[in-house]
């Protein structure tokens, strides 16, 4: 039988059973994905993971609700209980401090728990990130009320990249199947219920304890990504003081994925840094 790659190992943090990839040794890396149907840890980080494995620990959790962590009854899915649960896999981990990589939706959980728990983070990096509220894009409205289809799936795959030809018909075929496994769609679909307006603004973080953020931060953004404005990044980079910006032109919301080897070499020079 063909092991599924996005399954990793199993932990359980803060009382959510959580399915992670832990690869590599050295300085802890903590990678945080972004919302989109059917979407896991091993889904966003697999270009990733294995480029950051060869200098550090990288360990890439799939969040409550996405994935093939738990989805326990009655689980409110909201910033403190993703919050919440990064800081168990931490604990769990036994790791005191680590960087943190947030992409997307993951940008503003990895802002929060810097701002709720500044030592247990060394460095930041806020890739195409929520985190301040914006009036939500017709792509983000698209991604979070996405129905299961093949074509749906596809639709959304176009507005994801700017390079077209990287979303295959058979990508679209497998991120579809993803999004229908048993849970999943059920799960997405009270996340983020319509007017999404409100997904966007309960996933921003106050702007004075934005500028008071002691970290080092790397901000990423694609020039033409159409699910989180670049407005975003240019916001964050200012208001948070020790921040560099990096935009990619002809690239969308998907940086790891576009432009994988540049994103891996300025991660890994940004990290090595410290």
């Amino acid at each position: 039988m063909i092991k599924n790659p996005e399954i990793g190992k199993s932990i359980v943090a803060n009382g959510i059973v959580t399915n992670y990839h832990d690869v590599g040794s050295s300085a802890p890396v903590l990678l945080i994905h972004g919302s989109g149907p059917g979407v896991s840890a091993w889904a966003n980080w697999r270009l990733t993971i294995p480029a950051l494995a060869g200098q550090r620990r990288v360990i890439a959790p799939d969040m409550v609700g996405f994935g093939f962590s738990e989805r326990p009854a009655g689980i409110r899915y909201n910033l403190d209980t993703w919050v919440a649960q990064a800081i168990g896999v931490l604990d769990a981990l036994e790791i005191d401090c680590a960087d943190l990589v947030g992409n997307s939706f993951g940008g503003g959980l990895a802002l929060a728990l810097a701002i709720r728990h500044p030592t247990r983070v060394r460095r930041l990096v806020l890739m195409g990130a929520t985190g301040v509220s914006f009036p939500i894009t017709p792509g983000l409205d698209a991604v979070w009320g996405y129905q299961p289809s093949i074509a749906n799936m596809r639709k959304l795959l176009d507005v994801f990249a700017f390079d077209r030809t990287l979303m295959t018909d058979e990508l679209a075929e497998l991120r579809y199947k993803a999004s229908i496994q048993p849970g999943f769609q059920e799960a997405f679909e009270s996340m983020f219920p319509a007017p999404r307006q409100n997904g966007v603004d309960a996933l921003a973080s106050r702007e004075q304890d934005i500028r008071a953020l002691p970290h080092e931060t790397l901000v990423v953004h694609g020039r033409e990504d159409k699910v989180l404005p670049l407005s975003n990044s240019l916001t964050l980079a200012q208001w948070i003081p020790r921040s560099q910006l990096h935009v990619y032109g002809r690239c969308g919301h998907w940086t790891q994925i576009e432009h994988a080897a540049r994103f891996n070499q300025l991660v890994a020079n940004f990290l090595a840094e410290a």
